[in-house]
């Protein structure tokens, strides 16, 4: 049986660059270097035909561990719920109030970034309660 080595996860959107960066801000990511022979993924973009210029853009986890995040420009609007999303842990190891604290934080930071807050999703046990949000196109993602 063939391990699996690593993972990338793609992102059908309007706006490449702009939802990378996104969440780049939201995972603490950074953009990859660009290719070689190219001063910067702009220098990149402007060498493609014009017609896949702005077509992708990705992000990584700068330490290695978490998935690349590939993102690539489609031509339908976001329709429907997402069949998978991404949950940002937060607040990791807090329990009570503490934790629910910390996702009302990053809840806050991300709708200045551009997200927008769903609906909070109470449990019975405030340590499983999580927030639904969206990013800036409208994929949704949790906080828990």
């Amino acid at each position: 049986m063939t391990a699996v080595r690593e993972v990338q996860v793609t992102f059908d959107c309007a706006e490449p660059e702009r939802v990378a960066r996104f969440w780049c801000e939201v995972l603490g990511y950074v953009v990859p270097p660009p290719p070689p022979g190219f001063a910067s993924w702009a220098a990149f973009d402007a060498a493609l035909p014009p017609e896949r210029q702005g077509s992708a853009f990705a992000c990584v986890d700068p330490t290695g561990a978490g998935p690349r995040l590939f993102f690539q420009r489609v031509p339908e609007n976001k329709s429907v719920k997402n069949r998978v999303h991404l949950d940002v842990r937060v607040g990791t190891g807090l329990i009570g109030a503490e934790r629910l604290a910390a996702l009302e934080a990053e809840r806050d930071r991300l709708v200045g970034l551009g997200a927008t807050h769903v609906r909070t999703m109470p449990a019975d046990d405030v340590d499983e309660s999580c927030i639904v949000m969206q990013d800036v196109e409208g994929n949704e993602f949790c906080l828990d």
